[in-house]
């Protein structure tokens, strides 16, 4: 049952809705509060399918655009959320609420990208991660202003987003993904360190050091 929302054209049509606010402290303590995703999670694991459907539409968009942010292909990017959600439903029964369900699924979805990675490399010809594309839904590119550009300023401008595409493929593997899910996800240091296996000195450490990589390599474009 849990695949077909996955494949689901219209999906949202009859998705479960929220529950209500309520505080248990019998549950563990991500899954205290029974409307958050934890608590719905282990509710899934005691067989809740519409709760499922809830997770999935609420994460999956968001999924999509974080895959495809390291992919670079949409319907690759599809492909991976879809696996991420299934691996999501098969390991429902051996869910605990240690973390928040936020880390645990980026946690499955960096691990997939990275694979995907590693068993394609040899197939790329060029580097696919673009941490200055413009934004899905707005169309807007960060750091660039809205008024329209002049020719010199849209050369400087893809000149600048080339560079950031090879130094942001060129940063370890660790610090890659750092740098995307803190920019584009605008998830914290103990979530990001979660998802890596991390303590939370250890991912500012992290980030610090992509980001003057980064600062270094791009200050002609600054």
């Amino acid at each position: 049952m849990a695949t077909l929302v996955l494949e689901s054209p219209a999906r949202g049509a009859g998705a479960a809705s929220r529950p209500d606010s309520r505080i248990n402290p019998t549950l563990p303590n991500y899954a205290a509060d029974e409307s958050s995703d934890a608590a719905i999670m282990l509710r899934v694991a005691a067989g809740d399918e519409s709760g499922f459907n809830y997770l999935v539409e609420k994460h999956y968009r968001a999924m999509i655009h974080f895959l495809f942010r390291m992919v670079r292909n949409q319907a690759v990017a599809e492909e991976l959320a879809q696996e991420v959600f299934l691996r999501v439903y098969r390991s429902r029964e051996s869910y605990r609420a240690e973390a928040k369900f936020t880390t645990w699924v980026y946690r499955i979805a960096t691990n997939l990208a990275v694979n995907h990675a590693r068993d394609t490399k040899h197939e790329r010809s060029a580097p696919t991660i673009y941490l200055d594309a413009p934004d899905e839904e707005s169309g807007t590119t960060p750091d660039v202003a809205d008024d329209d550009p002049s020719a010199e300023q849209v050369m400087l401008r893809d000149e600048r987003m080339a560079a950031i595409r090879q130094h942001v493929m060129a940063l370890p593997e660790r610090q890659r993904m750092a740098v995307l899910m803190h920019k584009y996800q605008g998830m914290d240091y103990k979530q990001i360190g979660d998802v890596l296996k991390l303590s939370e000195s250890a991912t500012k450490s992290l980030l610090f050091r992509a980001y003057q990589t980064l600062r270094d390599k791009l200050k002609d474009f600054v």
